[in-house]
């Protein structure tokens, strides 16, 4: 039977489903997803992964080797698009176009994505295109640069001083205070210098003869210029820990916005899955339809070949070409629902063309590891538990620098000129707080409050996680359940069908009965395909929680049932 949901406008492709009700063969409606035949460069943003890593690996238990039900995949392809792989090209950053937004996109280089993506090269892809993870290492960057920055505080500062000034000076100066002063000075000490001596002739009075030639103003005028330059150093040599306290704030911070990171890049690991898995699902639906319109032309030509032979009534023969006008209708609206889907996934990988998948949906038999396992996981790797520890870590810093409000700050400090002749000087200085300023009592009763906060905000984070990985623990178990009722209801209704479709041969059956039995089989599939789906996003969503959405993986490459897939490399 052929299906033509993907990729090049003229390609055909052509699958069998062993063991789907009776595989028939016939031409698809051409309800293509078009996309160019050539993979062209996608513009990305070169992301520096930070340092602080996380676990992404987890164990099985109990995985036997045995050999497992298997879904058997038979394909037949006319054409199918070459597989590039994923290849960097080694070329120097430049400035792209993001396909998108066609926005231009600094320091970033050309990735060539092919069309046909393992769920694994989609996530390698999705740490190199996701704007959001590029947004939050500028954010890191930044934080740890600020620490960088706050690390030197205590280091001498090294200053050079340059001044060049010009003057003029015009001012009128009064003198008669100076001047009376000194004439009593002078009187007086000639008095106290002379020693009593018989009557002479009068002698002349000295502070007169000085204070004469002394004027009662003075109008000063001066201008020029000076120039000169100077060194000088301040030294910190004693901050009682102000600055490691800065410091560590800020590498807390730092901390808090790679735990942030981790946040974004889990829950995108998650998001891909979804879509990922997603578009795989309505690829199988569109495919199930258009296996049910096939069956139901071959219903409604043997249904027209009876009505002409009399062997059936005329309600009987418009009943079958109805059911063949819903199947096609179905089939136009399954297919239409695969484009917007695989439309989904190629916005997350922004790709300007169609992402095939080709990891295909599956289902595992085993039983998982205890529920207790996860939760042991979860507390351990969980970026939400580091946020709140980095939170905590800025309170106690905030606390250590609260703690310092009335503790001395030792400087040593010179300064001297450069010059012929040059004056210098230096010195310690040591200064306190005693009053004023924000309250030393009260700012520590912030922090310890911050630090309260941090500590209770652990506990409930870590409840709230606990229980979330119970409930994802027990819904893969659920859809893992769900998935193995359903083979009987899928092997039964394929019974069915075909007894119904022989029937109808030897006009025993009516066509409304053999629609019917087609109706509980396409029913029968596409639910068992929706709990493969559960399965899937379950996990993910159990994986999410634990903090190591990568251990998916393992879990995926150790899966034992695998539904068919349309696409493979």
């Amino acid at each position: 039977m052929k299906f033509a949901l993907s990729t090049l406008s003229t390609a055909v492709m052509t699958i069998t489903f062993m063991g789907l009700a009776a595989p028939v063969f016939a031409s698809a409606t051409d309800h293509n997803i078009e996309s160019p035949n050539e993979v062209t460069a996608v513009a990305v943003t070169q992301i520096i992964d930070a340092d602080t890593q996380y676990s992404t690996q987890s164990s099985i238990q109990d995985i036997a080797q045995n050999n497992a039900q298997k879904n058997e995949i038979q394909n037949k392809r006319s054409t199918i698009d070459t597989d590039m792989g994923q290849a960097e090209q080694k070329t120097g950053l430049t400035t792209l176009i993001d396909p998108i937004t066609h926005k231009s996109i600094d320091n970033s280089y050309p990735l060539a994505v092919s069309s046909l993506l393992s769920l694994e090269q989609a996530q390698n892809i999705l740490l190199q295109v996701s704007p959001k993870l590029a947004a939050n290492q500028a954010a890191i960057a930044a934080s740890e640069y600020q620490t960088d920055a706050l690390k030197t505080l205590d280091n001498p500062l090294v200053f050079a001083q340059l001044s060049a000034n010009a003057y003029n000076l015009d001012a009128d100066l009064d003198l008669s205070s100076l001047k009376n002063g000194i004439v009593n000075d002078v009187n007086n000490g000639v008095d106290n210098v002379i020693p009593p001596i018989p009557p002479l002739p009068d002698l002349p009075n000295f502070g007169e003869l000085v204070g004469e030639r002394i004027p009662d103003s003075y109008e000063l005028k001066r201008s020029g210029s000076t120039a000169g330059a100077g060194l000088g150093v301040v030294w910190p040599i004693y901050t009682a820990g102000r600055t490691n306290a800065l410091t560590g704030a800020s590498n807390a911070r730092t901390q808090e916005a790679v735990a942030d990171s981790l946040l974004d890049k889990n829950e995108l690991y998650n998001t891909l899955i979804e879509r990922y898995f997603k578009a795989q699902l309505a690829i199988i639906a569109a495919y199930l339809r258009e296996d049910a319109y096939d069956t139901l032309q071959q219903t409604d030509h043997m249904a027209q070949r009876l009505f002409e032979e009399g062997f059936i009534s005329r309600v009987d023969r418009l009943e079958a070409q109805s059911a063949l006008a819903d199947a096609k209708s179905e089939s136009v609206n399954a297919n239409n629902d695969a484009r917007l889907a695989m439309m989904a996934l190629q916005r997350l990988l922004r790709t300007d063309y169609r992402i095939k998948p080709t990891t295909p949906l599956f289902v595992s038999s085993r039983p998982l590891p205890d529920v207790n396992y996860f939760q042991n996981l979860s507390l351990t790797n969980h970026p939400g538990l580091q946020k709140v520890a980095a939170k905590r870590a800025q309170a106690e810093q905030l606390h250590a620098l609260s703690d310092t409000g009335h503790k001395p700050t030792v400087m040593l400090y010179g300064y001297g000129q450069i010059e012929k002749d040059p004056s210098w000087v230096a010195g310690i200085s040591a200064s306190w707080k005693l009053w004023g300023g924000l309250d030393k009592n009260a700012s520590l009763a912030s922090s310890n409050a911050k630090i309260r906060q941090a500590d209770l905000s652990e506990i409930e984070v870590s409840d709230n996680l606990l229980l979330l990985v119970e409930k994802n623990w027990h819904d893969v178990n659920n859809a893992q359940s769900r998935y193995q009722a359903l083979q009987s209801n899928v092997d039964l209704a394929a019974e069915v069908l075909r007894l119904r479709q022989l029937g109808l041969q030897e006009g025993v059956n009516t066509p409304i009965e053999v629609v019917q039995a087609q109706t509980q089989s396409l029913k029968a599939r596409t639910e068992q395909a929706q709990a493969a789906n559960s399965y899937v996003q379950s996990l993910a969503a159990l994986m999410q929680s634990c903090g190591t959405p990568l251990a998916f993986n393992a879990y995926l490459n150790a899966a034992d049932i695998r539904l068919p897939t349309l696409y493979t490399e």
